[in-house]
């Protein structure tokens, strides 16, 4: 089996191979890693996207901007709560900013609010289903592994605070969010794409 680094192992390499970095090698990875920053700044709430980049010329707000779009990309995830919801309004409202071609980031933004439509209508009521039909088969076997135990059978209360059944819920959850997760990679590669 792999062993995992640890950070600070990962931290000395990252050094090493700023060691052999050009000086604009270096002064770019400076610049995008304030670039993500600004974003997480700008995702609090802190800072005005458009007139903190206003304060750089262009070429370091290159750099900027290729830390920036990471972060607001990473951060558009399944709308799951309110915070969610919010959090992918403002990471949209920030690549708008960020971006050259307007046109081709809403296009792929509508795809996005499609995803998200069906993730909190009709996903929504899939998943209520299955939480229902898993814990109906959870308690089924429950009570069946109480009779063989030679107890009577008892229903269960809260189900779905048992121990299998979370494990159980993870494992569905995982595979109905799967189709959802693989059309949020495929769109968020063609939001990175777009200049």
């Amino acid at each position: 089996m792999d062993r995992i680094p640890t950070a600070l192992e990962r931290a000395l390499e990252r050094v090493e191979k700023l060691g052999k970095a050009s000086p604009e090698e270096l002064k770019q990875s400076k610049y995008a890693e304030e670039g993500q920053k600004l974003a997480a700044r700008y995702l609090k709430g802190d800072l005005n996207l458009r007139t903190e980049l206003n304060e750089y010329d262009d070429e370091i707000k290159g750099w900027l901007i290729q830390g920036i779009q990471e972060i607001l990309i990473r951060n558009i995830e399944l709308p799951s709560d309110d915070a969610s919801k919010q959090q992918n309004r403002l990471a949209m409202e920030g690549l708008k900013v960020i971006k050259k071609d307007p046109g081709a980031v809403e296009n792929v933004f509508s795809k996005i609010r499609q995803i998200f439509n069906h993730y909190t209508g009709q996903g929504e009521l899939q998943r209520k289903e299955a939480f229902e039909n898993l814990k109906r088969e959870i308690q089924v076997k429950l009570s069946q592994a109480m009779q063989q135990q030679g107890m009577p059978p008892v229903p269960i209360q809260h189900v779905e605070a048992h121990p299998q059944f979370q494990m159980e819920w993870h494992k569905v959850q995982a595979q109905l969010d799967s189709q959802y997760d693989l059309h949020m990679k495929e769109y968020k590669e063609q939001l990175t794409a777009i200049p």
